[in-house]
């Protein structure tokens, strides 16, 4: 049985440059498809599903790559690297923006499927409100502002953590 302190691998490696590949992958995935059925709403009736299930791993997957970068930070840290420092920093703010933009993406899927059904309703009777399309509209412009959120400190952790790898390999 492994102990508490033990690093975490696959196949050898250290688990943590492995999941963090599932972040950095399906977080901008789910950010730029949830954009797209943002701004054309005829999409989302065919993928509001997969669009879901892309979102939920990605959400999913960073609290993986935080635990196993704890793991690896905790063997790391004696070496004296700053740059692991702010890479570990900004890696622990990441779970916020994901679960924000999870969480507008399923306001998304259920507003839009209200606004497609006032829409129809409107179609026979004129009388009936926009207030579901407005609310979709609202929903669409913060998917797109949480996703690019997302993406954007995806981006910034990534950078981070590759300059740290790289710091201490120019120093061997």
């Amino acid at each position: 049985m492994a102990r508490a302190d033990d690093l975490v691998t696959i196949f050898d490696l250290p688990a943590h440059p492995l999941l963090v590949h599932a972040v950095v992958v399906l977080l901008p995935l789910a950010a730029a498809g949830a954009a797209a059925l943002a701004v054309v709403p005829r999409w989302r009736q065919r993928y509001a599903w997969p669009l879901l299930g892309v979102t939920l791993l990605a959400v999913g997957s960073v609290p993986l790559a935080q635990w196993a970068g704890e793991q690896l930070y905790a063997k790391m840290a004696a070496l004296g690297n700053p740059l692991i420092q702010r890479h570990a920093d900004l890696g622990n703010d990441l779970l916020p923006f994901a679960l924000g933009f999870g969480v507008v993406v399923v306001a998304l899927l259920v507003s839009g499927r209200l606004a497609d059904r006032e829409r129809a309703a409107a179609v026979e009777d004129s009388a009936v409100p926009k207030t579901w399309r407005r609310i979709a509209v609202v929903v669409a412009v913060l998917v797109v502002a949480a996703g690019a959120a997302a993406t954007i400190q995806t981006v910034r952790i990534g950078h981070s953590g590759s300059t740290a790898v790289y710091d201490f390999v120019q120093t061997l």
